[in-house]
């Protein structure tokens, strides 16, 4: 039986690569539709049943979803989508709990990061056979980090919720917002202290043992959060700030 899969990624490379991913996970997963944006995505789904899946005859059975898109937040898709009968992967860079857990609590069957080796992603796409939520290592140890600092006697968590998981679990506790050079991942640090020395992108990713597309990512998040538009203006600010 044919797997139909969506596959929503703005990064055309990251895109290439997950289409890769999804056929080596599945050998009947011969019917995978790409979408660079959501209204892209929101467009195939239309197509594919609508929202509910009730609307047409042959719906999705696998969406991987990308969390920053051009046009908003993959988050506003899966929230769409709750009611939608496939399995909803977040596919992303990010493994703080600031994305991860809204991202479960928006519908996120499962959470996988794009920056994993080829292997590992399509052995954990392949759980979904096994009716196991897919979730990258680090992911996994995330949660069993969270579960665990609960203390005993706490009581049950208060949004009763279930996750890809199988755990009930709480809504996360609110941090307080920090200074935006304070909210680089140690990544993006990394990644930001070769821009400052001159490395090139790819000279960059054979030194971290990543690939170039997620450097780019990298990249991209580091201008968002520092609010530079160029690697010279980074380089600068990170300098003044001691981030490198």
């Amino acid at each position: 039986m044919t797997v139909k899969v969506l596959i929503l990624e703005d990064n055309p490379v990251a895109r290439s690569f997950l289409c890769r991913v999804v056929r080596e996970s599945f050998s009947d997963a011969n019917h995978i539709t790409e979408a660079g944006d959501l209204e892209t995505a929101r467009k195939q789904i239309a197509i594919a049943g609508g929202p509910t899946g009730l609307h047409g005859v042959d719906p999705f059975k696998l969406i991987l979803v990308d969390l920053e898109l051009p046009d908003g937040n993959g988050m506003e898709l899966l929230t769409e989508l709750a009611q939608y009968p496939a399995t909803k992967i977040v596919t992303t860079l990010y493994s703080d709990d600031e994305h991860l857990f809204p991202a479960l609590q928006c519908g996120a069957d499962g959470y996988l990061l794009k920056e994993d080796r080829f292997e590992v992603l399509v052995e954990e796409l392949q759980k979904i056979v096994r009716g196991q939520p897919p979730l990258s290592p680090a992911i996994a140890r995330r949660l069993l980090t969270h579960f665990r600092s609960g203390s005993p006697g706490d009581g049950p968590p208060d949004s009763g919720f279930m996750n890809a998981t199988g755990f009930a679990t709480s809504k996360p506790v609110p941090i307080e917002k920090a200074p935006d050079h304070e909210r680089l991942t140690p990544r993006e640090t990394e990644v930001l202290t070769y821009l400052s020395k001159g490395f090139t992108i790819k000279e960059i990713a054979s030194l971290m043992g990543i690939k170039w597309f997620t450097v780019n990512d990298h990249i991209k998040s580091i201008y968002k959060k520092l609010n530079v538009s160029s690697r010279a203006e980074a380089a600068v600010l990170a300098s003044k700030q001691g981030l490198v």
